[in-house]
């Protein structure tokens, strides 16, 4: 299995306790925490989560 690479959301402000998102090729994983590997983990598929995101931009 390979290993699970997170990437810390640009809109994080400071610090590390941020929103963290890693990719598989069956899943989207989202963590809260600075160490999101420990934390838990909310995954979803890459469908749900491209709508979660178009949802989110207009709601800028």
């Amino acid at each position: 299995m390979p290993a699970i690479t997170w990437q810390k959301s640009s809109y994080c402000a400071q610090g590390e306790a941020c929103v963290h998102i890693a990719v598989t090729r069956e899943t989207v994983l989202l963590a809260d925490s600075s160490a999101p590997a420990s934390s838990s983990i909310l995954s979803v598929g890459h469908d749900a989560f491209s709508s979660l995101i178009r949802i989110l931009k207009t709601c800028r």
